[in-house]
């Protein structure tokens, strides 16, 4: 008896920790590889965590600048994520880190001081993981195709153009578009012809390389080991372009330094080693005065909505996209824990918020990637560049950094998308243009307004269901959506005029099939009209209806409510009906 019992208690244990081994599973993704990991995936891992380094690196001094912050900041961002990521995530490809987008949104809020930058990042982390525990990833489907789209686009010319100022080698430029624009063209004849023969000659050599990666085609087994190993070469280069043409550009740079000829506009004095590990600051010492906590705050406004509901939206975007094209699954949920544990971290480590990139989770499925674990690789290179190579960054010119962002965001440009959106749906066009120009004048505000608007579009079509209406001898009314409470009025003012403030009143059918939702207002709204046809002598009749929305119809006890299963049903009760009444007047 007591060896059955020990049995049963053992079976027990080892049911209770499976299910807890399975449920950590669930918030630990790393415990589902982990166990499988071979060598072969070793491999592949170092290649693309090393081809990511070599990208990351150059695109994160870029980046920084485009937040207006000092470059170690871009750096300082750029390795957290893929420690983090390789934890918690759920996608092999994703890579997370500062981005153009993610840059530029911050500049829009933290006015150049690194204090609000790192604030900003822990709030942010503080609101995703919120989101996560919470599950509000639902809210960014609120978000339409074309706003995302509008935005992007608009984001592409505005940091495009706002990198034209260090290709030309022009100073005090304000940050505003529209200013920026006018200011660039006004100083034009200030430009430096050191940035710009650099800065074009790097955005040449760039496109070059990247036409060079693109047209390579794939190797067979029965290719020659000298083309294999050519073709091998042509393919690092051109993958690690941004790098190669940042060190090439320094080593220029490096040499007029030396020779005492100052050609070009350099990044300057960098901060040199790892970020210490402090909490954010709540408060900031402005020198003549103190600002607390609440006035910082008030000071980042609406960037506390935008960002991290853009970080998480283009984070998700890329996963979703990388995961049904290398054929697996993510979990949308655990990806927003991902992404705000490394915001909330991050900022621990003097970092500005960061997101999924797009061209860096692209390099990392190219190069073939099998677990998170690359992003390791990825993220010793950084932490190795801020220990040892930070006093060489330097010698980097602004003009090479412009080149690398200028081409990392054309391709964000998508002026097709327009053409399709007009064969599609013409009407989608107005969320897109209104996200689109107004992005120009503050981010923020055309996100909104292309939300707004998009929101208002579904609503009109909530408020004004279609109604397909014909003509059997009665009238027969099709909905094709659900029943709620925005177009009750519409309903009802269609079935008076149509049926009720004629010349002689019609009964009508409505068929339901498509219906799938009511509420009370819909309900009661019901209970009116059939009080009316009963005043007018003539019937409603509900076909077709689910049984959900007849045990709520009946629920509301309306009195006179008449059902059938079909139309056809509907129509022949109708017609005995007319047979009895008919009947009825001739005895009379």
């Amino acid at each position: 008896m007591e060896l059955l019992s020990a049995r049963g208690r053992s079976v027990w244990e080892r049911m209770k920790a499976s299910f807890w081994y399975e449920a950590l599973k669930k918030k630990l993704p790393i415990l589902v590889w982990l166990p499988r990991y071979s060598v072969k995936w070793l491999q592949m891992d170092l290649i693309a965590g090393m081809t990511v380094g070599l990208t990351v690196v150059p695109q994160a001094l870029a980046y920084a600048e485009v937040a207006g912050l000092p470059v170690q900041y871009g750096l300082y961002s750029s390795f957290i994520g893929c420690f983090i990521y390789c934890l918690l995530g759920t996608s092999k490809d994703v890579t997370l880190g500062p981005t153009a987008i993610m840059s530029l949104l911050c500049a829009s809020y933290i006015g150049h001081d690194p204090v609000q930058a790192v604030l900003l990042t822990f709030l942010c982390g503080f609101i995703q993981l919120v989101m996560a525990i919470m599950h509000l990833g639902f809210l960014l489907d609120f978000i339409s195709y074309p706003v995302i789209k509008g935005f992007t686009s608009s984001a592409a010319l505005t940091i495009g153009f706002g990198q034209v100022k260090n290709i030309l080698g022009l100073h005090d430029i304000p940050q505003q578009f529209i200013l920026q624009f006018y200011y660039t063209f006004r100083n034009i004849y200030e430009t430096r012809v050191g940035d710009l023969i650099l800065g074009l000659t790097s955005i040449a050599l760039l496109v070059v390389l990247k036409v060079m990666k693109d047209s390579l085609a794939p190797t067979d087994e029965d290719t020659a080991v000298v083309v294999k190993v050519c073709r091998m070469v042509v393919w690092f280069f051109a993958t690690a372009r941004n790098a190669f043409v940042v060190v090439a550009a320094a080593l220029v740079a490096y040499a007029c330094e030396l020779s005492g000829t100052k050609v070009f506009t350099l990044t300057g004095k960098t901060t040199q080693g790892l970020p210490p590990f402090k909490p954010p600051q709540f408060y900031e010492d402005t020198g003549n005065e103190s600002l607390p906590f609440s006035e910082m705050v008030k000071d980042l406004g609406g960037g506390l909505a935008v960002i991290p509901l853009m970080g998480l939206l283009e984070s998700l975007a890329i996963a979703k996209a990388f995961a049904s094209q290398n054929e697996y699954r993510i979990d949308s949920n655990q990806e927003l824990l991902a992404i705000g544990v490394t915001n909330l971290l991050g900022s621990f480590f003097s970092a500005y918020p960061v997101t999924g990139s797009f061209g860096r989770t692209a390099v990392n499925s190219q190069t073939g990637v099998c677990t998170p674990a690359g992003g390791i690789v990825t993220g010793v290179i950084v932490l190795l560049s801020l220990a040892f190579l930070m006093p060489l960054f330097y010698y980097i010119p602004k003009a090479a950094l412009a080149a690398v962002i200028i081409c990392a965001v054309v391709p964000m440009f998508d002026y097709k998308v327009v053409k399709t959106l007009w064969k599609v749906k013409k009407l989608d066009l107005l969320p897109f243009l209104l996200t689109f120009f107004m992005c120009f004048w503050e981010i923020q505000y055309g996100i909104v307004a292309g939300i707004i608007l998009s929101g208002f579009m579904l609503l009109y079509k909530v408020a004004r269901p279609k109604l397909e209406v014909s003509d059997h001898g009665v009238l027969v009314i099709v909905l094709d959506s659900g029943l709620n409470f925005p177009s009750a009025e519409y309903l009802s003012d269609t079935l008076y005029r149509q049926a009720l403030l004629v010349s002689r009143p019609r009964s009508v059918i409505l068929d339901c099939r498509h219906v799938s939702s009511i509420d009370y207002t819909v309900v009661n709204e019901i209970q009116d009209l059939l009080q009316q046809f009963r005043l007018n002598k003539v019937s409603l009749i509900f076909s077709g209806l689910r049984i959900v929305i007849l045990e709520v119809l009946l629920a509301a006890d309306l009195k006179g409510l008449e059902h059938t299963e079909s139309v056809e049903e509907a129509l022949q009760s109708l017609s005995e009906h007319h047979i009895v009444q008919e009947h009825d007047q001739s005895l009379c």
